[in-house]
């Protein structure tokens, strides 16, 4: 009986001494807690270097570390890091997240960015997808380069590829040839350089000259202006006048033309016959006339009294 008590005394002091150690992790862990923020941060690019417990630095100042690190259940091509940081840090609305490599130790998590006198990012002002406000990412310098390193290379290989096939003996003989015809250019340009000189100086005489003629055309031109100003103008205004004046001239004619219409219609129905038969009965009475002239000729003017003497009979 002394045994198992002695037992169940040890036991039960052992279970108090759990009891107060956990309670005091408890607290421990609480009072680690107590002054931090936590914040996610959504990054669209590798985190290669980047752990749990990596520094967290603002503006190159370490104000926390990386909490937890994993890819977003709902995008996949994000990876959300959540970061525990002071609270006396001012992560302002403006706030950017980056990832600092280095090749010579792991990656950390950098902040910059804030605008003094914007509020602090939370919940009321940022999304909170899980509980927590959100910072934005911005892609790193070294991040982004090692991140994209592999299409770097690919494109640096391309590149060097196709300056070997540029700079190929027969490539090189083409350009060695261009630049010799290029340097007998030069000079040939350099022993001419008096010949140009006079060129350009005379084209520059050509061009004042033209410049002068030109002026000399604007003036005539409005010379020519003020003449037809001055004294076409005023010609036309008579001419004009003169076609009103012809105008009316034909208005007048047209409507004694329709005045003596029914007069010409009567002269061209009644009259015109009436000539006509006039100059038949004319025609007769000349035609008689010229008739009574032949007797007249032939027997004298007794032929038109009596009828023509027969001739006188011989027997034979």
């Amino acid at each position: 009986m002394e045994t198992r008590s002695n037992h169940v005394l040890v036991g039960g002091v052992v279970l108090i001494l759990l009891a107060v150690l956990a309670l005091f992790m408890v607290w421990i862990s609480r009072f680690g807690a107590e002054g931090k923020r936590e914040y996610d941060i959504l990054f669209k690019q590798s985190v290669d270097g980047l752990a749990k417990g990596s520094a967290v630095n603002f503006s190159g100042v370490p104000i926390g570390q990386v909490k937890d690190i994993k890819l977003d259940a709902k995008s996949p091509e994000f990876v959300r890091v959540r970061v525990s940081v002071d609270d006396k840090t001012p992560i302002l609305l403006g706030t950017t997240a980056a990832i600092q490599g280095s090749f010579t130790g792991p990656s950390t998590v950098q902040l910059d960015g804030a605008q003094a006198g914007r509020p602090l990012i939370d919940c009321s002002n940022s999304a909170c997808p899980l509980g927590v406000p959100l910072i934005p990412a911005k892609p790193g310098g070294l991040g982004a380069l090692l991140s994209n390193a592999p299409q770097l290379l690919e494109r640096l290989t391309t590149l060097t590829e196709r300056l070997t096939a540029l700079l190929s003996d027969r490539n090189q003989a083409s350009i060695a040839g261009i630049l010799d015809n290029t340097n007998r250019l030069s000079k040939a340009l350099s022993d001419r350089g008096p010949e140009i000189a006079a060129t350009l100086a005379e084209t520059r005489i050509a061009i004042q000259k033209a410049g002068i003629a030109s002026q000399q055309i604007g003036e005539l031109a409005a010379t020519t202006n003020g003449l037809l100003a001055n004294d076409v103008k005023p010609t036309l205004g008579n001419l004009n006048k003169a076609v009103a004046s012809a105008q009316k001239s034909m208005d007048t004619l047209d409507a004694a033309i329709g005045d003596a219409r029914p007069g010409l219609q009567s002269f061209s129905k009644q009259t015109i016959p009436e000539l006509g038969q006039l100059i038949h009965d004319l025609r007769q009475m000349s035609q008689s006339l010229s008739s009574v002239a032949d007797k007249v000729d032939r027997g004298g003017a007794g032929s038109i009294v009596g009828s023509p003497k027969l001739p006188d009979y011989k027997g034979k």
